[in-house]
């Protein structure tokens, strides 16, 4: 029996980590959201690796808290251990990693929903949306309740027909064994999603009283303060370690020999796994001419004995799991809590969706997160970020947002999504991006807080002690391209103690910081600035001044990239009446329906010879009489 439940501006499905940003986005811009989730005790949940960033996430974690999201704040609040990973190479791939203690991170993360004006958050299973006149008005539960709404997001993860694999056992699930959703799976069908079967994967956890960390080596977290938001100011000093242990041969022998016994090998999985987080029989497989590989033991929180024995992936039959473990170094004797195990789960096109996150087929029904074909929290994060913020901004009749791929990783994610596709869960990498060097860790404030604020998610205090930062920066690098030092006895000496040649003759401040033995703590004292700054200003300076000519150059392929960004394609063109196209491309074209010839020319199938007619085409004005 259905019911009227209540009315919102927005209705978020969901509460993993798509689902709390997408639903704080909305609310925070103003507008009335409800989130609903199958079980309030799973908000936030870290189902897999208890960890947030490393490489391209970590990025994408700062990203978020420029533009007024969460979840750098939550894991600065929560984490057991924080690392700074690449060091010792360029800005552009350095990115933090932080060990997550998963139970704290998800009742910190109920705690701001709860709190936040204008959320509510609801237990129940949604199982159909309500459309009318090609649009989403709102959801209706198992339980017969019936909420309306102006916008409606979905953030239902690894839970749509969910079914954990185990050896040869298959059951129906969701990740943890909780409830899937079988029924909004169906009706997604039936209102003409096309969906794909995807699968992810777990290793299993095991005990640490049962551990012998004696044979594994230890990887403490960084001994100086590090932090995801650029709010953060209480920093966690004590820090628990992880470890490092390998796989053996004698593990690789017991695999190959139980490989028939494998769901991957027998044909059990029909889902496409991730490229980027194979399991170990697909590692052994793979890559057998390697004699180990390596495995971390992280600890899943401050108050639990559980151990997540990272890079153990597996979905082969409990009794050759418990095996596996007793042939790794310093498992010998570990009690396996938790199996391994597998999941399959439907995921949409992400082709279906505009850059936006609204779905092509029905209005105001948005996506995100690994229903979108992502794998990790990150990802999800990033989409479910910018799905309630298009969400809410629709809701309340204001511009929706889209960034561009020269603005953020979370805008080469959602664009390699909607343009490109992809047959396998989707990971980010710093290699997807071509404007990396732009797209850093130390810079996603630069980037990004102007438009956080603008959008309403960054307050007046915070975008004022932005501000004064940016000024700072700009002030400073201006005041080093001005002095210039002479070869002093002092200057020289500094210069010999760092490896460096003597000046022959007076140089620049900032050209003498160019050299790669030299770093702004070096120069600073040869021409010292009155007001002391902060280590956060001193670094953009010393990046912005040592890399400027290689910055320049990616800042003028932006340019040329606006250019075609800017020559829009209108909503209501027919490829099928421009000759000269290949059937392909016009194929691919009607799909995805780009909204510029710059993401035109990103589509697969879609060649520089299609982009010419079709820039042909449109400046012939041929469009107007369509």
């Amino acid at each position: 029996m259905q019911y009227d439940a209540g009315s919102f501006d927005v209705i978020v499905i969901g509460a993993g980590h798509a689902g709390c940003e997408a639903g704080l986005a909305a609310a925070r811009l103003g507008a009335k959201t409800l989130m609903i989730t199958i079980n309030l005790d799973m908000v936030g949940f870290m189902p897999c690796n208890p960890s947030v960033g490393g490489p391209a996430k970590g990025i994408v974690v700062r990203e978020i808290d420029a533009l007024g999201g969460e979840m750098g704040k939550n894991i600065d609040k929560t984490h057991i251990q924080m690392r700074m990973l690449n060091t010792g190479k360029g800005p552009a791939v350095r990115a933090l990693r932080a060990q997550a203690d998963k139970f704290m991170y998800q009742h910190e993360m109920k705690k701001t929903l709860e709190s936040e004006q204008n959320l509510t958050l609801t237990q129940g299973m949604v199982e159909r949306l309500i459309i009318e006149d090609g649009q989403c008005k709102g959801v209706i539960t198992k339980t017969g309740a019936t909420y309306h709404s102006k916008t409606v997001v979905v953030t239902t993860g690894t839970f749509l027909r969910g079914e954990i694999i185990i050896g040869d056992l298959k059951y129906s699930s969701g990740p943890n064994n909780q409830q899937p959703s079988i029924k909004l799976s169906d009706h997604l069908k039936e209102l003409g999603f096309g969906l794909v079967r995807f699968k992810t994967g777990t290793p299993p956890r095991v005990n640490s009283l049962t551990i012998d960390y004696s044979k594994a080596e230890i990887q403490p977290g960084d001994d100086v303060p590090r932090a995801f938001s650029y709010e953060t100011t209480k920093y966690i000093t004590d820090q628990l370690p992880c470890w490092l242990t390998y796989t053996s041969a004698e593990t690789h022998q017991l695999i190959d020999e139980n490989l028939h016994r494998s769901p991957m090998y027998s044909g059990m999985i029909k889902g496409t796994g991730p490229r980027y987080c194979p399991s170990i029989e697909d590692k052994v497989v793979r890559f057998n001419d390697k004699p180990r590989h390596q495995l971390f033991l992280e600890p899943e929180g401050r108050n639990t004995n559980e151990v997540y024995v990272q890079g153990l992936s597996t979905s082969l039959p409990e009794d050759i799991q418990q095996k596996i473990l007793r042939t790794i170094p310093g498992l010998e004797n570990a009690q396996m809590m938790r199996t391994g195990y597998a999941i399959e789960y439907d995921a949409i096109v992400p082709t279906q969706l505009w850059p936006t996150l609204e779905t092509k087929k029905i209005k105001n029904l948005y996506t995100a997160g690994q229903i979108n074909g992502t794998s990790g929290y990150e990802e999800a994060a990033g989409q479910g970020l910018m799905a309630g913020m298009n969400a809410g901004l629709n809701s309340i009749g204001k511009e929706q947002v889209i960034l561009s791929r020269s603005e953020a990783y979370i805008g080469v994610l959602i664009d390699d999504l909607v343009t490109k596709g992809t047959n396998e869960p989707y990971r980010l990498l710093t290699s997807r991006a071509e404007y990396r060097l732009l797209l850093r860790h130390d810079n996603a404030d630069l980037r990004l807080t102007e438009l956080g604020h603008k959008v309403g998610l960054i307050s007046d205090e915070r975008y004022e002690r932005f501000l004064d930062k940016k000024d700072a920066i700009e002030k400073e690098i201006s005041r080093l391209k001005s002095i210039i030092i002479k070869p002093t006895e002092e200057v020289q000496k500094i210069i010999r103690d760092q490896g460096g040649s003597e000046l022959k003759d007076g140089i620049k401040a900032a050209d003498l910081m160019r050299r790669p033995e030299m770093s702004y703590e070096h120069i600073e004292p040869i021409v010292p600035n009155e007001a002391p700054l902060s280590e956060e200003v001193t670094e953009q300076v010393e990046i912005q001044i040592k890399y400027e000519g290689y910055i320049e150059k990616s800042l003028q392929q932006v340019e040329r990239l606006k250019k075609m960004e800017n020559k829009k394609i209108p909503e209501n063109i027919d490829y099928h009446d421009i000759k000269g196209i290949a059937t392909e491309a016009k194929q691919k074209l009607e799909q995805v329906r780009p909204l510029s010839i710059a993401q035109a020319s990103r589509i697969s199938g879609v060649n520089p010879a299609d982009i010419s007619i079709l820039l042909v085409y449109l400046e012939q004005g041929r469009i107007a009489r369509v």
